[in-house]
């Protein structure tokens, strides 16, 4: 067992995905054999119930000039991070002469609306590519990591910060501590701080074992929130589900005592443990059910292939990795992976090598089968690839179970 990196409580492993390379890391193929490898688990808290991972892949492996993941890849995504942005606008930077700061700001997606509101603001992004496309959309950008020192160097030249947000960067960051001394130190007596993250509720309903990988080292449920936040006195003040990226929760903290809590935290509370959500059981549960998926999902490529069927992958995301490793997917049973990040077309995939190839390959190839390893955009990638099917094409789904539609 290890430390809890929150409360310091032992961290009982339910879940090993084995070896892992970083899932952002695409390859050039004279890269290969210098590639990064680390071991996959995943472990809960027998004191504060916080799930995470056994171990920690360094900071800078992960978030660095090259990284390929952008904010504003996605339609859905753009208009949540306007729509996002436009509620804060409204409910919480009201004051004169307001300071929002964002904590992992990608390239500048929900920042662009809060200037173009023309609000003092300031995005920390560690990734020198997308911070430089940030900066592009006419938004302040620190190129740092957001801790303890950097918030303080912040506030001092800054003020401070009437909001703090983030979205899908809280859960990546494993010295919380660290990062709630920084909040604390920045954040006004009156502001609050808002992130959202993927929700364990919903990973362990849909059984979506891809969320696991490097860059999560978290998966939040409201009750470890909730600990979290009265260890660094903070009160978790309101949740609320969002049905972006496969299930996330928006959790909003403000300084103890500073705001009466909404009903909707004590209702996921209840739910949380009517579920038995952070249960030994019910995590042992879902482990089971990861092999299963994994059997049955390796079962029908093979017979695929045997058919002498073509089964191509759409999406190369960095959740794909922990699929494609775990159940040692490689190209001879996925022959290449289509997606439109330029920054990964034209590499291999982390681990298994499968060649990454632009959208336009797609239709070129007239696959009989495709993997939907974005499937948490499944709605959005089917209305846009409706020939797909029209020609006779499925689609392969492996969350909540693998099927063929």
């Amino acid at each position: 067992m290890i430390e809890c990196r929150i409360c310091g409580g032992l961290v009982e492993e339910f879940l090993d995905l084995g070896r892992q390379p970083l899932s952002d890391a695409f390859l050039r193929p004279a890269d290969v054999d210098a590639e990064f490898f680390y071991r996959l688990a995943v472990g809960r808290c027998a004191s504060c119930t916080m799930v995470q991972l056994t171990e920690e892949v360094p900071r800078e492996r992960m978030f660095h000039e090259g990284y390929p993941y952008h904010s504003s890849g996605s339609s859905v995504m753009r208009e949540h991070f306007t729509r996002t942005a436009l509620s804060l606008v409204e409910t919480e930077l009201t004051a004169a002469d307001p300071f929002f700061v964002e904590i992992g700001c990608n390239d500048g997606v929900l920042l662009r609306t809060v200037a173009e509101a023309g609000i003092r603001h300031l995005g920390f992004e560690p990734s020198g590519g997308v911070a430089a496309l940030a900066r592009e959309q006419g938004v302040r950008v620190r190129g740092d990591f957001f801790e303890e020192s950097t918030a303080v160097a912040v506030r001092e030249t800054e003020g401070p910060a009437d909001v703090i947000y983030s979205a899908n960067t809280i859960c990546h960051i494993p010295y919380m501590d660290s990062l709630l001394r920084g909040v604390d130190a920045l954040l006004s007596p009156g502001g609050v701080f808002v992130f959202e993250d993927p929700y364990l509720g919903d990973i362990i309903e849909k059984t979506s074992f891809d969320q696991i990988y490097d860059e999560h080292f978290y998966l939040f449920s409201v009750r470890s929130v909730q600990a979290m936040a009265e260890r660094f006195g903070f009160e978790l003040v309101d949740v609320r589900r969002l049905p972006v990226h496969g299930g996330e929760v928006r959790y909003t903290l403000a300084r103890a005592g500073a705001r009466r809590p909404a009903p909707s935290v004590a209702r996921l509370l209840d739910r949380e443990r009517v579920q038995g959500l952070t249960e030994p059981e019910t995590l042992r549960g879902f482990a089971s059910s990861v092999t299963r998926i994994r059997d049955d999902l390796v079962g029908l490529l093979r017979s695929l292939r045997d058919d002498g069927r073509t089964v191509v992958g759409y999406g190369a995301t960095a959740k794909s990795a922990t699929v494609t490793n775990f159940c040692g997917i490689g190209p001879d049973l996925v022959s290449f992976v289509c997606d439109t990040t330029p920054a990964k077309q034209n590499r291999l995939t982390p681990g298994m090598h499968i060649p990454v190839r632009p959208p336009d390959a797609f239709a070129a190839a007239d696959p009989d089968y495709a993997l939907l390893f974005a499937w948490n955009h499944a709605e959005e990638i089917m209305a846009k690839e409706q020939w797909f099917r029209a020609a006779g094409g499925r689609w392969i789904l492996y969350v909540p179970d693998v099927r063929v539609l």
